[in-house]
């Protein structure tokens, strides 16, 4: 059974480190590469090693940094998870630890529940992604946790709000923001919250840039959230979530929590997942490459009424947040269409090669209307003031030839 073993006594870099670190092929009949073990549960090596296993899984006792205790059930975690954690870890700079769950939203909400208790209040940037929009408004609202927004892009709102909210447990920062790539500034709100005592925990939902463009936990953030359904996977073939810190006891109490909903990420999603994190960066540097000279490109287009993405953006205060924490513009953008609403779905009806659907991340192209769609969650107000208009499209650009998809979208707006 593979099972979580030391690093290696020698330091190698991410790529390498995706490839090695952790599994052991002697304890897997000699398997080159990671098997599945769908078994439900574990035969115990001893009593006391059942006994420890409990202790730990429960939270009564942490393991040593090189044991490795016996596994219990899946619900709990299994050999795939293990793999798959092991693997993430090298992929995020200063991370010590990850845990996997079976979607992105799981992860959000396994986060939100375990680190802001009843009558606490926690700062989030927006816009946010509607799914965590809905998590906020129709179950932690309800259960007494308030979640105050503020935009992604007012760093000196976002510094005061951190400073001045009562009860305050936690930062959640979703940057570059869904859909209009504001950029948060890392730096600031990190400063703001350990001028509090205690400090909140800020969390930073890295799907946009991670693991490959953008490294919060080097800038002091204490935790990472991702759907690993988007880039990680990279083939919108599958659905997963993580966590990733550089604080071995917060990735374990989330894994307690994780225990107790019964959102593990399963044996064969963690298999597919794991076999693709050594192309991750590969992927992502083809996808960024392609976007930013397709957005660069389309900007011009006269049917284009704005274009959003960072490697144009013009505010001088982006610009300075874009250069300080982030390498790649990415493959995400987003554009107004002349025309509005009427324009919009014109554009996405004519497509050829881009398929009009949501998700992101994926080796293809894929465009969707937020207003209508992912973003629908939010009032009039709310999409108003987040700068989701109707006229707004939102592209994911895919590993195609740019060329081809250019004239995609330049016939699909003419």
């Amino acid at each position: 059974m593979p099972r979580r073993k030391p690093r290696p006594p020698y330091v190698v870099r991410p790529p390498t480190a995706v490839l090695t670190r952790g599994y052991d092929p002697g304890l897997s009949v000699g398997s080159a590469r990671p098997a599945v073990f769908r078994s439900s549960t574990y035969v115990f090596s001893t009593p006391e090693a059942a006994e420890r296993a409990f202790a730990i899984a429960l939270g009564r006792a942490r393991p040593g940094p090189d044991e490795s205790p016996d596994l219990i059930y899946s619900r709990l975690s299994h050999p795939n998870a293990e793999i798959v954690e092991d693997h993430l870890v090298p992929l995020e700079p200063k991370a010590t630890a990850a845990a996997v769950f079976n979607s992105g939203m799981a992860a959000i909400s396994t986060l939100l529940l375990t680190f802001c208790p009843r009558d606490s209040t926690f700062v989030h940037s927006t816009p946010l992604y509607g799914g965590t929009q809905h998590l906020i408004h129709q179950l932690l609202t309800p259960l007494g946790i308030v979640g105050r927004g503020v935009p992604a892009r007012d760093t000196a709102t976002l510094v005061r709000t951190i400073a001045d909210t009562p009860n305050l447990s936690l930062v959640f920062l979703e940057t570059p923001a869904n859909p209009t790539l504001a950029m948060c500034d890392l730096r600031a709100c990190v400063e703001a919250a350990s001028q509090r005592d205690p400090a909140p925990i800020v969390v930073v939902d890295n799907t946009f840039l991670g693991p490959v463009f953008q490294h919060p936990l080097t800038l002091g953030v204490d935790l990472v959230v991702y759907s690993a359904t988007k880039f990680l996977a990279g083939h919108s073939d599958m659905l997963g979530g993580a966590v990733l810190g550089a604080d071995n006891d917060l990735i374990a109490t989330l894994r307690g929590t994780r225990a107790v909903l019964g959102n593990i990420l399963q044996p064969d999603e963690c298999w597919i997942l794991d076999s693709r994190l050594p192309t991750v960066e590969l992927r992502m540097k083809r996808q960024s490459k392609n976007a930013q000279r397709i957005a660069e490109a389309l900007a011009k287009h006269p049917k284009v009424a704005c274009m959003h993405y960072p490697s144009l953006f013009t505010d001088p205060e982006q610009i300075r947040i874009k250069n300080a924490q982030s390498k790649f513009p990415g493959s995400v953008f987003a554009f107004e269409v002349v025309g509005g609403k009427a324009g919009a779905f014109d554009f996405l009806r004519r497509l050829r090669i881009a398929r009009n659907a949501v998700s992101l991340g994926g080796v293809e192209t894929l465009a969707c209307h937020p207003a209508t769609t992912t973003h629908s969650e939010l009032s009039e107000q709310e999409q108003a003031d987040s700068g989701v208009t109707p006229a707004l499209v939102r592209i994911s650009i895919g590993v195609e030839h740019h060329l081809d998809l250019l004239a995609d979208f330049e016939q699909a707006l003419s």
